[in-house]
């Protein structure tokens, strides 16, 4: 593996990110005695402890999170820099990092993704899907993916997908037994499949028309933090689910679910693919954006 000169921090930054130092090893095609050596090195030339060890996990220290959270992004600046340096003209090479949403990355792996890898054989995709919202840049990734109103002010997006509505849906035998809503007011006295938000609470139903806002508990039958998920659930008749129609517009369509309450189902900003608009844009990414624009030019008007 080609290293960049700063083998040390390079080493506590895998240590951090996989909380384990023989994974760390793994993932820099080191030994762990090496690993561990580099990061016991570093920690008796700063006189202070990174890591709290044990047989069965390592964690960062209150002094070891502040360090990384200054070198991870000043290290990935540097390994552009030498990503980009040696990289053949119009021939992009090296790792491109994402984060990005749970479920995100299967919807978007045709054709994006697989093209990007059959176009450019020689970068390699790093992509973590998370719920959380991160710094892409403290935690050293080249860009992230989010919906439109989660995009920080100070990045720079490209749009991945048209807007987004969320939906009401049931099966057609659900609405038969149960009646179908035509207000908010109606929903409370249905059953739903709720959703787990990465804080821990579940989604309230958000509701507009004619400006009128409402957010509204639905009684969850059942709980969830995927939206597959929450479809197979409403496929099955349990109750009502709240839904990106990106998930449902085949099962609409084939008449397997229905939409109701639409008028109260506004859409709102798609996913987008964001950066930080004050650095120099690496090869990978700037080929990554580029085919995100060709694809988005080549799909239908509607």
């Amino acid at each position: 593996m080609h290293r960049s000169g700063f083998t040390e921090l390079e080493v506590v930054l895998a240590v951090a990110h996989r909380q384990s130092f023989r994974a760390a090893a793994r993932e820099l095609g080191m030994s762990a005695t090496a690993v561990s050596n580099a990061v016991a090195g570093l920690e008796s030339r700063l006189k202070v402890r990174l890591f709290n060890r044990s047989t069965r996990s390592v964690a960062l220290t209150p002094a070891g999170e502040r360090y990384v959270e200054r070198i991870a992004p000043a290290l990935a600046e540097i390994q552009r820099a030498s990503e980009e340096i040696t990289a053949v003209p119009d021939t992009p090479t090296g790792t491109l990092r994402i984060n990005a949403p749970q479920e995100s990355v299967s919807m978007l792996y045709e054709p994006l993704i697989e093209e990007y890898l059959q176009r450019y054989p020689q970068m390699r995709l790093e992509i973590t899907s998370e719920s959380r919202m991160v710094d892409i840049v403290a935690e050293g990734y080249d860009a992230g993916i989010r919906l439109e109103e989660s995009v920080p002010q100070d990045m720079i997006a490209v749009p991945l997908t048209p807007d987004i509505r969320m939906l009401v849906v049931a099966t057609p035998g659900y609405l038969a037994e149960h009646g179908t809503p035509l207000s908010p007011d109606d929903l409370r006295q249905h059953q739903s499949i709720g959703m787990r938000m990465a804080h821990g609470g579940i989604y309230q139903w958000e509701l507009e028309r004619h400006q009128q806002k409402f957010s509204v508990n639905v009684p969850p039958r059942i709980v969830l933090n995927e939206m597959r998920a929450i479809r197979r659930a409403a496929l099955s008749g349990i109750g009502l689910a709240f839904i990106s129609d990106l998930f449902v517009q085949e099962d609409i369509a084939a008449g397997r679910l229905v939409s109701v309450m639409a008028e109260w189902c506004q859409p709102f900003g798609g996913l987008r693919l964001y950066y930080p608009g004050r650095r120099h844009v690496p090869p990978g990414l700037k080929a990554f954006i580029d085919l995100v624009r060709e694809i988005r030019d080549r799909a239908p008007t509607p």
